[in-house]
């Protein structure tokens, strides 16, 4: 098995990291289906990094359709423990321009009943998610991106609808009152999952519009928003290596024990098939001296 240290989403736009060297392209199964793609494997910058894109090649998958739980579940099979999330994001806030990159540190969620936990089949936990996003990881996200140029925000949040057709103008104006900063369709369901896998995530939002809400201008379209990205892929990428080169031991994994006091269930009553689909999470809390089923704490 291929192993990565730092996982890179690829959204919009972005369905390629330059610079990657000893590619490989590693096709995985999960207990949860199959992922959007191929993970691409290699090195970069002296890392062992895996690339996936989010929507597929040729970007054919709408946020409803994606496979979240295979997709962050094969980070975890390759070993990922950090994964920097790349996304367009709508603004809602007058100073985030098109162009602009947004590091947000909490969600407000508009979906309808996506699957976003791996857990269910017999084993109940509940992973306090209070503050969303690796705070470390963002930082450091965000001290990269300055330094590579970008107009760059600390901080936000990321209201996360349904999609694929952008909001309503009374929609706009709603999230706009109740202080929500950029809008997006992906990043939620991305981050709940790799909190339950304990793996560290930060969210590059580029900013590709206002929505709908500032009426001077010309309202969102598909096409506006690829060129804004098209514009902006060489600056993602820029601060995407900037953070690979400085991510060392000192930035903090903050969700590396996320599971540590989460798991509720008797894990001796646990379905044997629930126990062996999620053994890449849970196996680590597994005591199975004794005779009998415990979990470690």
């Amino acid at each position: 098995m291929e192993h990565a240290q730092i996982g890179i989403i690829g959204g919009s736009g972005l369905y390629d990291m330059a610079g990657v060297t000893d590619r490989n392209e590693v096709t995985l199964t999960t207990p949860f289906g199959d992922p959007s793609g191929p993970y691409v494997t290699g090195t970069l910058l002296g890392r062992r990094v895996a690339f996936w894109a989010r929507h597929g090649a040729g970007h054919r998958i709408l946020p409803s359709e994606l496979n979240f739980r295979a997709n962050i579940f094969g980070m975890k099979l390759l070993g990922v423990e950090y994964i920097l999330s790349a996304s367009a994001v709508g603004s809602l806030k007058e100073e985030y321009k098109p162009t602009d990159i947004v590091i947000p540190d909490q969600f407000f969620e508009r979906t309808k009943g996506r699957p976003s936990t791996f857990f269910g089949g017999g084993l109940a936990a509940h992973v306090g998610f209070a503050h969303p996003f690796c705070k470390p990881l963002s930082v450091l996200a965000y001290e990269c991106g300055a330094t590579a140029g970008a107009t760059i925000h600390k901080g936000g949040t990321y209201v996360c609808m349904e999609g694929p057709q952008f909001s309503t103008l009374a929609e706009s104006k709603l999230y706009r009152s109740w202080g929500m900063d950029v809008i997006g369709m992906t990043n939620l369901q991305e981050a709940k999952l790799a909190r339950e896998a304990e793996i560290a995530y930060a969210s590059l939002s580029m900013v590709t519009d206002y929505d709908c809400w500032r009426e001077e201008e010309e309202h969102v379209t598909g096409e506006g928003v690829m060129e804004v990205l098209r514009k902006n892929v060489a600056l993602a990428q820029r601060v995407v290596r900037r953070a690979i080169a400085a991510l060392g031991p000192d930035v903090e994994n903050d969700c590396a024990d996320a599971l540590a006091m989460s798991l509720i269930t008797d894990p001796g009553l646990v379905p044997a098939d629930t126990l062996a689909a999620l053994e890449p999470m849970i196996g680590k809390y597994l005591d199975r001296s004794g005779g009998k089923l415990a979990w470690r704490r």
